[in-house]
Formats: structure tokens, sequence, C-alpha cells
């Protein structure tokens, strides 16, 4: 049995949920980050099940680099909860056959719990706790998680109740903006540079980071906030291709995947144009309110061909320029 603190740390998280109300993916993504401390896990992760795939949705601790890792239903541990609709335990993924060995080793998981999230009669997903550490987890933990998964399968039928058929949508998209957020497009990039390598097609990543959305919050509110944001990401999908992808990462950071990257004047006439149509100010009640971008790109094959190596340098080239705007500004 639980003891009576982690009992009450449960209830914590349920009152939190609570005030999350219908936003889906800031629930996953509290979820995943109690669930280190609620069980001493090394690593937490939503996965849902899409077609022949377990997706990460959420992914915190040893599994944050992760997100949007997809794993075969039929080779994994967390497809077979899917299947099966029943808590399961592997207390070492190494040996356990039931695992995507692969998988486990890349992420450095000795063991696990992965227990079902139900959502409308059905199994759709699991909460997947991790430890670097074999047979980490005992009976109490288990306890734990299902209380919790009890509760995030409540909170997932609530947030999708006005429309059942939009779990997915809802995981995978930013609730203000519309665009997908920054699971579906690390997804996406996944998937374009496999096809880019076989291919031998170059795609390109851009960062962005909107410019002034703090002072706007700051005199004009969170409502002129709001409306900065969904302008600036009007503009931003406006600038792309229907093959680009553009989303929303969280807060005032964006990203774009440029596939294929165009011929014509290559990626530097490509973000020359797209800061053309992002930058200038819009009415808002009003007022004339700035409206900017300061971006960087990282390309494939030139720049790299592993994706965290490709965000983590066209973000860097992003606060670079950011910089060099704010000096100019100074």
């Amino acid at each position: 049995m639980p003891s009576r603190e982690k009992l009450l740390e449960v209830i914590a998280i349920q009152t939190e949920v609570a005030r999350l109300g219908l936003d889906l993916g800031g629930l996953m993504n509290l979820v995943v980050q109690r669930t280190l401390t609620l069980v001493g896990a090394d690593g937490g992760v939503v996965e849902l099940a899409e077609g022949d795939d377990m997706v990460y949705r959420a992914a915190a601790g040893m599994a944050s680099g992760s997100l949007g890792l997809r794993l075969k239903r039929g080779a994994s541990l967390s497809g077979l909860c899917v299947r099966e609709g029943r808590t399961l335990h592997c207390d070492d993924a190494l040996t356990d056959p039931r695992t995507d060995r692969a998988a486990c080793e890349r992420l450095g998981l000795r063991s696990m719990v992965v227990v079902p999230l139900r959502h409308d009669g059905e199994t759709v997903g699991v909460l997947k706790a991790m430890s670097g550490r074999v047979a980490h987890f005992d009976a109490r933990h288990i306890a734990l998680l299902e209380l919790l998964s009890d509760l995030v399968g409540a909170a997932m039928y609530f947030a999708t109740r006005f429309a059942p058929g939009d779990l997915f949508h809802k995981a995978t998209h930013d609730g203000l903006t519309n665009l997908p957020n920054r699971a579906l497009f690390l997804d996406r990039l996944r998937a374009s540079l496999a096809q880019a390598a076989r291919d031998r097609q170059p795609l390109a990543v851009l960062m962005l980071d909107m410019n002034g959305l703090k002072p706007i919050n700051d005199r004009h509110g969170h409502r002129a906030g709001d409306a900065a944001l969904l302008e600036f990401s009007r503009r931003l999908t406006a600038g792309v291709r229907h093959s680009d992808t553009a989303a929303r990462l969280g807060g005032d950071e964006f990203g774009v995947l440029l596939r294929p990257l165009a011929q014509e004047g290559g990626l530097e006439a490509t973000t020359s144009r797209l800061a053309q149509q992002i930058n200038g100010a819009f009415e808002f009640e009003g007022r004339m309110l700035p409206v900017g971008a300061s971006m960087g790109a990282a390309s494939f094959p030139e720049d790299g061909t592993d994706v965290t190596l490709l965000v983590e340098l066209a973000d860097q080239r992003m606060y670079r320029h950011k910089r060099a705007l704010q000096h100019v500004a100074a």
C-alpha cells in the first residue's frame, strides 16, 4: 500500500490537472514531470497509439530528448499494454523479450512500468515510468501509477468530450494557434530526415523566436499577447509552402521544417522572404503592436544528419541573430 504522503501527492497532482481544464498537451506534460518524483523514476512518457506505432507525445527526464519517437506496437511493451489493456511491469528491459531492446539501449532504460490510458472505453495510449536501474519499481509504485493513469484517462475524456474523434489532434497541436506542437514537429522532422537520406534531397530547419511578446503582455495584457501570437502564426503559415511544417514549439518559440528545400535562392532567400512576411506591426483594439522574429537555420546534409544536432544548431544561430538585433536596437 502506498504511503500517506504519496497518496497526498497523487491528490496534489489531481488538483493541478483540474486547473489545466481542457489543455490536453499541458496535462500530458504535467503528468510525465510528476511521474519522476511520484515513483522515483528517471524518465516519464505518455505514448499514444497511432496506427501501427506508439508515439512519444510527452516526455520528461531521461526520455526528454526522444519526444516524437515512434515504436512499433507489435514489438514494444507499450504496444502490448494497449493490446491487453492492463498494467505491465519489466525488471530488465535488456533481457525481456516483450521490449524494443534497441530503443531501450538508446535511452539507457533498464526497468519500467507501463499503465494503460483509457479514453471513451478504449485504451489509446500508456503512461510509462522508466528507470536506468534494474528492478527499480515495486508494487507500491505500480499502485500509484495506476491511480494516476485513471486520473489522466478521465482528464483525456473531458478534454475531448466535445469532439471525441479529436484526441490525436489535441495531443499534437497547440491549443491557441492550432499549429503543430513540439512533439509533432520533431516527429515530422525525424520522418523527413529518414526520407531525405533515402532520396538524397536537402531539407532545412528554422528556429524562430517571436520578438516583443513579453513587452506586449506587460503593457497591454495577455489578450493582446494572444492576438500577437495568432497574428505571428498566421503570417508564418502564409509564408511557407503546403509541403513545409510550421509549428509552435512553446511560448514565443516557433519552428519550420522546409522539405524539400527550395532550390531557387536556397536557404538564405527563403529566410529573407519569410522575415519580410512576418515583420511589421498589426492593429489590436486601436493600437499598433509590433510583430517580428529572430531566426536561425540549419540544413541537411550540410550541417548534420541528426535531429537534435540540427535543432540545436538552428537554435544557436537564432540566438545569435536575436543578440545582433538587440545590439542594433541599443
